[in-house]
């Protein structure tokens, strides 16, 4: 296994940790960070949540410049990038930090998106990210990141970017959803 798969698996890895840090009601005491409290368990999953979805371009980095490019990293890396976002947002839900309609909209696109690379791949055709789907991407990593650390630093001018950033997430996955439908139907139609 080369490097950027065993950086991809290190991802994986971290989301039960990440995941565990933030819905245990582990009582290690609250920062004051202007408007808002944290949980100091908030503030460790924030900051292993921020570490993975750094490997997710650490990985891809590394894969492209020592050309170690794989099928297992074309397979595990949109996987735990689905998993670590996806886990992120129905934790918050959980939590009552993000709406749940939003979040199954993310996860819903997430899903049908996957499937629709599924088929591609049974058709030996590669289906690659759009510029939309890269800035969608972003979007729910950064509102999930600022949501798990409520907000901060911008709580000290009580501006919740973390609902602002979710909201346009919600905004960019329909509309990333179908320009990425609408570019690649043809692989539904010409499926067997």
């Amino acid at each position: 296994m080369n490097v950027p798969n065993k950086i991809t698996l290190s991802r994986l890895f971290l989301i039960p940790i990440f995941i565990i840090l933030l819905v245990t009601p582990l009582n290690w005491g609250e920062l004051n960070i202007g408007a808002y409290e944290l949980p100091i368990a908030h503030l460790l999953a924030g900051i292993l949540f921020i570490l993975a979805s750094l490997t997710d371009w650490l990985d891809g980095y590394y894969a492209r410049k020592y050309n170690l490019v794989t099928n297992l990293g074309k397979f595990l890396d949109p996987l735990a990038d689905k998993l670590l976002v996806s886990g992120a947002l129905i934790c918050l839900v959980e939590l009552q930090m993000a709406p749940a309609w939003i979040v199954i909209i993310i996860v819903s696109r997430e899903f049908a998106v996957t499937g629709l690379r599924l088929v591609a791949a049974g058709e030996g055709i590669v289906l690659a990210a759009s510029q939309m789907g890269k800035l969608k991407t972003t979007l729910q990593i950064g509102s999930a990141a600022f949501l798990i650390l409520h907000h901060f630093p911008f709580s000290y001018l009580e501006l919740p970017i973390g609902s602002i950033l979710l909201y346009l997430a919600a905004l960019v996955t329909v509309i990333s959803g179908v320009e990425y439908f609408k570019k690649n139907w043809h692989v539904m139609r010409g499926s067997k």
